[in-house]
């Protein structure tokens, strides 16, 4: 048994009841499964990803399978430095000079009246 073409049939939406083209009606989905209601294409509701953690990858490789590294020595021992906001440029290209910072600890007492 088939299913006839429809290239003229109507369908309602079962979100807004307003009446598409049956060929233009998707299925909504939640969680990654089907919800069994049809919608129009512009009133779907997409998929949020953050519930699809156990089918999106997460990991991320942090070794390669076969390096190069730099072949010559020099190269090799050649530091980089940090460069933040502000400051002067050091021997290394460092923008740290000049910059300071300054941290401290206490106590917080809060009195409700």
């Amino acid at each position: 048994m088939g299913y006839a073409n429809g290239k003229y049939a109507f369908g309602y939406c079962d979100r807004t009841g307003f009446r598409y083209k049956l060929k233009d009606m998707v299925e909504q989905y939640k969680g990654g499964r089907p919800t069994g209601m049809r919608v129009g294409k512009d009133v779907v509701d997409e998929d949020q990803p953050q519930l699809l953690l156990g089918q999106t990858r997460t990991g991320d490789n942090n070794a390669l399978r076969h390096p190069r590294p730099e072949s010559s020595l020099s190269a090799s021992r050649r530091l980089y430095a940090w460069n933040p906001i502000g400051g002067g440029v050091t021997s290394l290209g460092s923008r740290t000079v000049g910059l300071t910072m300054h941290g401290q600890t206490g106590f917080l007492t809060v009195t409700i009246s």
